[in-house]
């Protein structure tokens, strides 16, 4: 592992001497995002910890630029590596400006005084979180998405190689959550940062991040790119969901489907059934659907969701057979709901399955 920056080799961590993973062998580059994903209390927390020099490794060893972590002094640590963590700070008295300002303490020497070029990296860091409007505010009186932003950019201060983040989207709103990963992503790209955080929102951690770490009982269960780790069921299994469902592609999450016999067919395709279909599984009515393409974007939602559906691959022509099912499915629904009447060429099948719904009752409730 010498040749990532962050690296680590049979790592064991926990607390108390128990153990809760080992045998920990990942690295990281200057530059990557490295994503931790797992249910609750399965130790991605405590990963960040051991990385952190919060607490000592049960076995192994952490390396930083192929250096043994226990070497590093606490100065030499703040300059290297800045922490985003989510316990409380003593903050007593202290604005938002003198939060980020603590950031540059392992540059100000003993006496803690920060001269004209400390005082600029802090306005630049509160520009680049965008937190000039409360800077002067009591740190204790903002909101706990503002504090999220007043620690990035504490951490940024720092100038550091590595940031380590736990859970740094969880009290943010969606349009700070995108603004707070696009930084990260930004800065990792520019700055040649290794970035390794925990989070929970997964369609994001696809997104953001160029390497994944799946975090099961004891031990990491998958490491690798977003392709490499989100295969079909792997998620599910992951999290133990038992109810409800989660399509690796497109990174979406769907309630429990309706129970029963199909009560509607929906005719849809070419995105235009999504919310027909959230709408009948809302009222808790089972339903059936065809004829999808696989590559549709109603198609994941349907296998979420319909008690039954027909399918057919991409680069196929629809053929009788799949009209057949589609068409035995139809007749034993008692209604029928029609999201499209415009059909391409090559879907011949689906506008005369479209024929024959148009004697089927309309659904309403």
């Amino acid at each position: 592992m010498a040749d990532y920056y962050v690296s680590t080799k049979n790592l064991s961590v926990g607390y108390h001497k128990k153990t809760v993973l080992e045998h920990l062998t990942f690295g990281v580059n200057r530059g990557e995002i490295l994503t931790l994903i797992g249910p609750n209390g399965a130790g991605k927390s405590t990963v960040l910890k051991s990385l952190a020099k919060q607490l000592k490794p049960i076995a192994g060893t952490v390396y930083i630029d192929g250096k043994d972590l226990t070497g590093f002094g606490r100065e030499a640590l703040s300059k290297t590596l800045a922490v985003v963590f989510t316990q409380r700070l003593r903050t007593e008295l202290m604005t938002c400006r003198d939060v980020v300002s603590a950031g540059r303490y392992p540059y100000t020497g003993r006496f803690g005084i920060l001269g004209a070029a400390d005082r600029q990296k802090v306005e630049e860091a509160m520009a680049l979180v965008r937190i000039m409007p409360f800077a002067d505010e009591d740190f204790t009186k903002i909101s706990d998405g503002q504090r999220q932003r007043v620690l990035l950019a504490r951490a940024i201060c720092q100038e550091p190689d590595i940031i380590l983040l736990d859970e740094p989207t969880s009290h943010l709103d969606m349009k700070h959550k995108v603004e707070f990963l696009s930084l990260l992503q930004r800065m990792a790209r520019e700055k040649r940062l290794s970035v390794i955080m925990s989070l929970h929102e997964l369609d994001l951690a696809g997104k953001v991040s160029d390497k994944i770490m799946c975090v099961g009982t004891h031990c990491v269960e998958r490491f690798g790119t977003p392709r490499e780790v989100f295969e079909e069921d792997y998620i599910k299994a992951l999290f133990g969901v038992k109810t409800g469902s989660f399509d690796e592609a497109s990174c979406g999450m769907e309630l429990e489907a309706p129970k029963g016999e199909p009560k509607v067919f929906v005719l849809a395709g070419a995105a235009s059934g999504q919310e027909t279909f959230r709408e009948l599984q809302r009222k808790g009515v089972a339903f059936a659907t065809g004829i999808l393409y696989e590559n549709d974007m109603d198609f994941p939602v349907a296998k979420a969701l319909a008690a039954a559906y027909v399918g057919t691959a991409a680069t196929q022509h629809i053929g009788r057979d799949r009209f057949e099912q589609a068409k035995a499915l139809a007749q034993k629904c008692e209604y029928a709901i029609c999201c499209r009447d415009c059909f391409a060429p090559w879907e011949p099948e689906n506008r005369e399955l479209y024929d024959l719904l148009m004697h089927k009752p309309p659904y309403s409730k």
